[in-house]
């Protein structure tokens, strides 16, 4: 994690629990030429564009006070929506049961990308039900080989 979004998430982070909403991630990029903050929040309900407005007023309040990012930026907040990403080992619990998609440093079974059902996980190990052809088989991931994952939108 960057010193920017560290930053961000120490002043962010009694906002959203006064609010009772959850941080889910805070991504700070460069994209052509210019800067993005963007800090993803939500709840068991989903959030609505006031909440996400309130947490943006406050949060640029704090921003401009501590000034922890030299350059100009774009800061946006808004709901990680339906692919949202699984950070936390407590994102993982609640995935279980849940669609997801995870891509893994380096290759398990001969595969850097699963897509499947979440069916367990326990902290050190992600089980996923994935579908070949017409069968099920269920592939334990090491937790620790997880470049990212995320809920995944089954059509």
């Amino acid at each position: 994690m960057s010193k920017v979004t560290e930053t961000v998430e120490e002043l962010v982070t009694p906002i959203v629990d006064e609010l009772n909403l959850e941080l889910v991630d805070i991504e700070y990029v460069k994209e052509g030429k210019d800067w993005f903050l963007r800090v993803f929040i939500d709840k068991e309900t989903g959030v609505d564009i006031e909440e996400c407005g309130l947490v943006s007023e406050k949060l640029s309040e704090k921003l401009d006070a501590a000034d922890p990012i030299p350059y100009n930026y774009f800061l946006e907040v808004s709901s990680p929506g339906a692919e949202r990403p699984l950070k936390k080992d407590r994102d993982f619990v609640k995935a279980v049961g849940k669609n997801v998609f995870i891509k893994t440093y380096e290759p398990i079974d001969g595969e850097k990308t699963f897509e499947g059902v979440l069916t367990q996980f326990d902290g050190e190990t992600v089980t996923v039900e994935v579908k070949i052809k017409t069968r099920k088989k269920n592939v334990e991931i090491p937790y620790e080989k997880v470049a990212n994952a995320r809920l995944a939108v089954v059509f």
